[in-house]
């Protein structure tokens, strides 16, 4: 038995005494990181405890507000930890698995006295020979594509960005996947989003990824989903069905030290697996139907070292949804897009201090508009 970082935790010993003539390495890590930020909106506020206020969220962009000035705000909630395993069988195979934490997006907590903040689950998974189960990044989601940030996510408008209980089977580039359906839903003549948790088959998910020189690659995924709802153990006359798809296009170009990162996302019924659902994946017709919403996101971002621990990352991110208005009402997040660019300083290999500055709109189907301009800085030490 093997442990890796010196962890000395009673329950490990005995899980090493019962794995006999099999060997198991215990390892952990992960970061410990602040951030402070300064943001203006150009209509409206954020109010206190807003997710919007701890990381960029395309859909609470304020449109049709007053400026209130700038808003300040630090929090150390992206702090992250994980323990892994590893167990090496006399098969030859082996069995890993790994549980990841962090604070972001709890609402137990709040800035008044202690800003303690309780963790939640990332990531919770097996892996046996080319199969996963458990919890972890959509096989839709391509996350070598995401350039460096100091925002949570950075190209939030024009990313997929899901994670979620699966089945995967992967080799030789290839992944596919069943994994967790749910549907989100805007009633007709728009209204507070409606979670509808009806779907009785699985989303499927795969991606083929093709390896370059140099290391680039590209990637293509593609997504098939059933979106349901019903509300008719409520009362209501609602039961209904529709087909959703869609196509994502990604990769890294690498050019010297320099590399450019890219996604290209289009289909229908996609609302939750782009830009932290922004959009919604369907609207209710006037007679009680499920419409699928299309939509087209994507972003590009290049990487540049300046040298001696220097580098930046400047990149555009992009949303546009085809709202019927007629169905969705004006009130519906109909484009969003962002400009963002960022400096990061390494003294040390794993201690990093970063600056970015985003200017950020949303434009809702009505065609009112609001912006947001921030300022970030992160310190960052990865362990």
């Amino acid at each position: 038995m093997k442990f890796r970082k010196a962890l000395c935790i009673l329950p490990l010993v005995t899980a090493m005494a019962a794995t006999n003539a099999e060997e198991t390495t215990f390892s952990y890590g992960g970061f410990i990181k602040l951030d402070a930020l300064v943001t203006d909106y150009s209509d409206g506020t954020l109010g206190a405890q807003n997710l919007g206020r701890d990381f960029y969220i395309p859909s609470l962009t304020p449109i049709g507000g007053v400026d209130e000035g700038a808003q300040f705000d630090f929090h150390a909630r992206q702090t992250r930890f994980f323990f892994a395993t590893e167990t090496k069988l006399e098969s030859g195979d082996s069995i890993k698995t790994k549980i990841e934490f962090d604070f972001m997006v709890n609402p137990i907590g709040n800035e008044r006295i202690s800003n303690s903040y309780a963790p939640r689950m990332r990531h919770a998974f097996i892996t046996y020979k080319n199969w996963l189960f458990g919890q972890t990044w959509s096989t839709f989601q391509d996350v070598g594509a995401l350039p460096e940030a100091v925002d949570f996510i950075g190209p939030t408008d024009g990313t997929t960005f899901a994670r979620q209980a699966m089945v995967r089977y992967s080799k030789d580039g290839f992944s596919i996947a069943i994994e967790n359906p749910e549907t989100t839903v805007t009633p007709n003549g728009g209204g507070g989003r409606i979670v509808a948790d009806d779907s009785s088959v699985p989303d499927i998910a795969a991606n083929y990824k093709f390896a370059l020189d140099n290391g680039s690659y590209m990637k293509v995924s593609a997504i098939s989903r059933q979106l349901s709802y019903s509300n008719l153990s409520t009362g209501g006359s609602i039961d209904s069905s529709t087909n959703a798809f869609g196509v994502s296009f990604s990769g890294r170009m690498n050019f010297g030290k320099d590399n450019l990162k890219f996604m290209l996302t289009n289909g229908s019924g996609l609302g939750r697996y782009i830009a932290l659902n922004a959009a919604n994946d369907a609207v209710i017709t006037d007679t009680g139907a499920l419409d699928a919403i299309d939509s087209t996101s994507g972003f590009v971002a290049w990487y540049h070292p300046w040298g001696n621990g220097w580098r930046s990352t400047f990149s555009y991110s992009f949303l546009d949804v085809d709202n019927n208005i007629a169905l969705t009402g004006a009130g519906v997040t109909d484009s969003s897009e962002t400009l963002r660019a960022n400096l990061f300083y390494s003294p040390e290999p794993k201690l990093s201090f970063g600056i970015e500055y985003s200017n950020s709109s949303r434009e809702n189907a009505g065609g009112a508009d609001g912006d947001m301009n921030r300022l970030q800085f992160a310190a960052k030490y990865a362990f």
